[in-house]
């Protein structure tokens, strides 16, 4: 049973990560996908450390504290963050939400391949409307002669990326605080985006419209500001299955605000895959019912 807080948390993801995905593409209008994943990130990990550090939080890593930091940030954060840029770079913003969210596919089947987990009913039905969200997305890409099925890779491999971080971070033994984790996370996969940027992307000439300052500003406070602090706790305290399903309504957000973002226009897959992603989400949301017996 999924607690109240733990319910207003998923809510305010849902609109942050919702809206940040047309966001950036807003932003790839102007700048090139890993500069702009530089410049948030490492502008974001700033603003944390310094808002943290005011609070009286222990924000340096000590001894094997360092390894966690690594270990988890590759997946959680470097590789999740630079793979799926890409993959938004060639999608339509919601499209690119949505299959970057199949990844309680990923989740539920390394859980039960690997850990011993017990594959539900319900985890199984939310795991096939996931898998029919993939298909209906992909034939548009494929079908389409501007499409860009190798958008879909990008995405797919992004969500393998945050199952693994997602599972390690639930399985991990921190002696660290999590907003120290998650900064520390971020300063570090920022250095790597900055090496990857320099070696692969021009160098930005910085003459940006207000529009691209205004979504790189909500980039920074928004998407790795609150959203990555609580996402990181709520990946912590609910079972894999549902806090990863848990936010499958972002892409519904995405897709709809992208419309008066950045003018994109849906398809009847969209609405379709839309309609699956729903159902995913109430299948693990909404409580089941226990028949109790009596004594």
């Amino acid at each position: 049973m999924i607690k109240r807080s733990q319910l207003l948390g998923l809510v305010a993801l849902t609109l942050m990560w919702g809206v940040n995905w047309p966001m950036m593409k807003l932003s790839l209008r102007e700048l090139t996908p890993l500069y702009f994943r530089a410049v948030t990130m490492s502008c974001g990990a700033l603003w944390l450390y310094l808002f943290y550090r005011a609070r009286g939080l222990r924000m340096l890593p000590r001894g094997n504290e360092w390894r966690s930091v690594v270990r988890l940030g590759l997946p959680n954060m470097l590789g999740w963050h630079t793979v799926s840029i890409l993959g938004v770079k060639e999608l339509a913003s919601g499209r690119a939400a949505i299959l970057g969210f199949t990844m309680p596919i990923w989740t539920v089947l390394i859980s039960v391949l690997f850990l011993g987990e017990r594959l539900t009913r319900r985890v199984a039905f939310a795991a096939v409307c996931v898998a029919i969200t993939i298909a209906l997305l992909s034939s548009v890409e494929f079908n389409a002669l501007s499409g860009h099925p190798m958008g879909i890779l990008w995405m797919e491999i992004a969500a393998l990326l945050w199952a693994i971080g997602t599972l390690m971070m639930r399985r991990a033994h921190l002696t660290l605080p999590v907003e120290t984790l998650t900064v520390w996370m971020m300063i570090l996969s920022s250095v790597g985006l900055w090496i990857f940027a320099w070696l692969s992307e021009p160098w930005p000439l910085w003459q940006f419209t207000g529009a691209l300052w205004f979504s790189l500003a909500y980039g920074v406070f928004i998407n790795y500001g609150f959203a990555q602090i609580i996402w990181t706790v709520l990946a912590r305290s609910l079972p894999p299955a549902t806090s990863a399903m848990g936010v499958m309504a972002v892409p519904m957000v995405g897709t709809l605000s992208a419309t008066l973002i950045v003018g994109e226009w849906p398809h009847w897959q969209d609405f379709a895959a839309l309609l699956f992603v729903i159902s995913a989400m109430a299948a693990v949301l909404l409580p089941s019912r226990k028949v109790e017996s009596s004594a």
